[in-house]
């Protein structure tokens, strides 16, 4: 079984469950020639990135990497996520991450000086 047992949780398995109703109504549009289900089918895939997001960073989706066996359990909620997962594009375009007295921390990327 793999370490990193990525995707297994309500926010993997809701969002890929929305996403497949989408590319259904959108592959509809596209062989039917229909602009309404073609729209229709965009707006269901954005609504699964949408659920999926606010479900991860309500606690029901995993940071990326290793985790425990413990963790493995779909119903496992992750406690930290409040605080953000290092290494998350989620949980950064959230506001979300490691903070050092108020200010975000960099992540490796040169810190630009502030304008006076």
């Amino acid at each position: 079984m793999s370490t990193y047992d990525e995707g297994h949780t309500v926010a993997g398995w809701t969002g890929t469950a929305i996403g497949t109703v989408g590319s259904c109504v959108l592959g509809l549009g596209i062989c039917t020639t229909s602009a309404l289900a073609v729209t229709g089918g965009i707006a269901v895939l954005v609504v699964a990135v949408l659920v999926t997001w606010v479900l991860h960073l309500a606690g029901w989706g995993k940071a990326p990497g290793v985790r425990p066996v413990g963790e493995w359990r779909m119903r496992e909620r992750d406690r930290s996520a409040r605080a953000g997962h290092p290494g998350c594009v989620g949980c950064r375009l959230a506001g979300r991450g490691r903070r050092v007295s108020g200010t975000a921390v960099s992540t490796g990327a040169e810190a630009v000086p502030e304008r006076a």
